[in-house]
């Protein structure tokens, strides 16, 4: 297992550092800089073609745009190592670790609310249908997980902001009313804020959970008609005493093996579902990063994103190895 871990962890750092070259590449892909962008979006009717090009000129310099690219990378990549600097946001005027942060907290709540809700909703609903195959609950939940994965999020927040609008006068939208925004924290604030956080996690847990649902049922229709489970209940053990001591335990892999995708999905958040909803999350932030092409921002959160799903892979392998003792790292294969 030690041997695994390192072999893994050197494998993830060569990995990240390959995704960094690639991010910083396809951030810039796009034609033209940023530059060009924010002077073309702030130019006036009235603004001389000599204006432009000194103010182009002046930008070009302020964030040494005029560079190669393989010396811009190069220095951002050694102020990221040796000072944590992720560099400047062109568009927000700071620090792009300082804009992360901020908005860290209430992405990872957004992110883990649903996390919980979809093992919690869906871990005991996978169950009932597998081990209750073809009743009147197993085709409810396998049509309800069906539209669940169906249907996109962003079409579902419409849907349920429309239908609480039209029906209950409830405006969903951002994370307060209008009167709450600038008013100081009480129990009434707090309502507003909890009312303005269901839609989005209904929405982001709806396709997860489903998914969840589909995955467990199969995954414990493959084991209960498998022979260990015959000797377990012959050995005298119930039938609900077998399923979960035994087939879930066995079920549950590929459910953790998707757990190295929750994170950066945890952090990132839904990025339509929040602009659809109007959340400040990190998601909102990366899509403007990259229509405005702001590349040290949007390189930044790639980056964190690309960094997170890594080590939530690493992570899934090891948790793997303790929950199915079948599997075996020592030798490199599993």
């Amino acid at each position: 297992m030690a041997a695994y871990f390192i072999r893994r962890t050197v494998y993830a750092i060569l990995l990240t550092f390959l995704v960094s070259v690639l991010a910083f590449i396809v951030i810039q892909l796009p034609p033209g800089d940023y530059a060009s962008t924010y002077v073309a979006r702030i130019s006036s009717a009235g603004m001389t073609e000599e204006r432009r090009q000194e103010l182009l000129a002046a930008i070009t310099q302020r964030y040494a745009l005029d560079r190669p690219m393989h010396e811009q990378y190069i220095t951002w990549m050694r102020n990221i190592l040796t000072k944590g600097d992720f560099g400047m946001s062109f568009n927000w005027n700071r620090p792009v670790q300082r804009i992360i942060v901020e908005r860290l907290p209430l992405t990872i709540t957004l992110g883990l609310i649903p996390l919980v809700f979809q093992f919690l909703v869906a871990i005991p609903i996978g169950l009932y249908s597998a081990v209750n195959q073809y009743t009147k609950g197993d085709y409810f939940f396998t049509f309800f997980s069906f539209v669940g994965v169906s249907i996109p999020n962003f079409l579902l927040a419409l849907v349920i902001m429309v239908f609480l609008f039209t029906n209950f006068n409830i405006s969903i939208g951002g994370l307060f009313s209008p009167q709450y925004r600038e008013a100081p924290w009480s129990l009434a604030k707090v309502i507003d804020l909890l009312q303005h956080l269901i839609v989005p996690v209904i929405v982001i847990a709806m396709e997860s959970t489903a998914g969840t649902v589909r995955t467990l049922r199969a995954t414990m229709l493959d084991e209960l008609g498998k022979d260990y489970m015959k000797v377990a209940r012959a050995k005298g053990l119930s039938k609900w005493a077998a399923v979960i001591k035994h087939a879930l335990r066995i079920a549950l892999n590929p459910i953790i093996a998707a757990l190295g995708w929750q994170l950066p999905a945890i952090v990132s958040g839904s990025m339509i579902v929040s602009i659809v909803v109007g959340i400040p999350t990190v998601g909102p932030v990366l899509h403007q990063a990259r229509l405005s092409q702001d590349m040290y921002l949007a390189g930044g959160i790639i980056l964190v994103l690309s960094a997170l799903t890594i080590f939530g892979t690493l992570l899934s392998d090891l948790l793997l190895a303790v929950s199915d003792p079948r599997i075996s790292f020592d030798d490199g294969s599993r």
